[in-house]
């Protein structure tokens, strides 16, 4: 449902969150249902305005006409208007921003991500937290990573905090998913690509190693979870494992802080070199 600028708004469709439609849209919010139609939503105006900035992705926006005069009408986007009551039983928020858009999913093979030879990654290996996934994404994004790639039994990326939390850099950056995580590392090698491990007892300093120019080289940041680490076998699977310096008295850094400066280390290197 279109309409410009100066138009009248556009007529609420006539749908209730018991309407067969609005229920199977719901049912995305499970990761079976979601893996099974490659489909997710994704809400609230940020990753809304960049899921339309990537073609092919979208496939309905809704959003009530507050939001729609607010965020969609200047653009005379397309979308179907719904009532507050549609918006809530699309939403996981407690408080909805009245806008969700209906998307396929943008994960590419590990192995097609990997071909182009992505200077810089990061790995998510087991990491449970949603919100953590996002933070993840949305800093790889921010630090110009190619991809961020889940192996393991790693949260599934499209899940609703996970996209809340990457604040629309869900759609920016190449995503992956490749539940053997040995497979994935070696996908990643294969192309050139060092792997570094970051874990607070590793044996390297982060510093140090970015004083020695090696990441200049193309890199992947392996990234383990939140509540046990990188396990040994996961550790083995890295070039190096990377210690993140600690200066005051904190005993550690979480896991999206970790990497955010790991990557950001990587970016400024290549940047420089």
């Amino acid at each position: 449902m279109t309409r410009r600028p100066d138009a009248e708004p556009p007529t609420p469709e006539p749908l209730t969150p018991t309407t067969g439609r609005v229920k199977r849209l719901r049912r995305l919010g499970t990761r079976t249902y979601r893996q099974q139609r490659r489909e997710f939503l994704a809400e609230g105006p940020r990753a809304v305005r960049e899921s339309l900035g990537r073609p092919g992705t979208v496939l309905e926006v809704f959003a009530t006409a507050a939001a729609y005069d607010r965020y969609l009408a200047a653009d005379a986007t397309p979308c179907t208007v719904v009532d507050d009551g549609v918006i809530a039983a699309l939403s996981d928020t407690v408080h909805p921003q009245g806008i969700v858009a209906h998307c396929r999913f943008v994960d590419e093979p590990v192995a097609e991500i990997t071909a182009r030879s992505p200077r810089l990654t990061a790995i998510c290996a087991d990491v449970r937290d949603p919100g953590n996934a996002g933070t993840v994404i949305r800093c790889a994004d921010a630090a110009g990573a190619d991809a961020v790639l889940f192996g393991g039994h790693s949260v599934d990326p499209y899940n609703a905090k996970a996209v809340r939390a990457s604040v629309g850099s869900i759609f920016h950056v190449g995503i992956g998913v490749d539940a053997d995580l040995v497979r994935l590392v070696a996908d990643v090698r294969a192309q050139g690509v060092q792997v570094l491990a970051a874990d607070g007892s590793g044996s390297s300093d982060l510093f140090a190693l970015d004083r020695s120019g090696a990441l200049r080289r193309p890199t992947a940041w392996l990234f383990g979870n939140e509540a046990w680490g990188l396990p040994d076998e996961v550790r083995a699977l890295a070039d190096d494992v990377v210690s993140v310096p600690i200066y005051g008295r904190a005993e550690s850094l979480n896991l999206a802080t970790a990497a955010a400066v790991c990557l950001y280390t990587s970016a400024r290197a290549q940047q420089v070199h």
